[in-house]
């Protein structure tokens, strides 16, 4: 899976707001790789205020070093939530 600083480097150039077309057209042109152009591609089409908008919907990893089972593992554990103390239930 294709990382969000992958991405982000394709990005730097264009001006937002942007149509998803345009986002993947600009990647195109700055020779983006296979994996960032499916990941671009991949995204809905809708235009996109920002960048993290566009690395939210194009579903990039930020820490791919974490590996699918420890990202399961931390989403069962309920106990190290990031939520405040009143908000959690008790």
């Amino acid at each position: 899976m294709v990382t969000n600083a992958e991405v982000f480097k394709y990005l730097e150039t264009v001006d937002f707001p942007a149509e998803k077309d345009a986002i993947v057209a600009e990647a195109e042109r700055q020779g983006a790789p296979g994996e960032v152009l499916r990941a671009l591609r991949a995204m809905p089409p809708v235009e996109y205020g920002n960048r993290n908008e566009v690395l939210k919907s194009a579903g990039t990893e930020l820490h791919p070093e974490v590996g699918v089972a420890e990202r399961a593992i931390k989403a069962r554990d309920k106990t190290h939530q990031n939520v405040t103390e009143p908000l959690r239930q008790q």
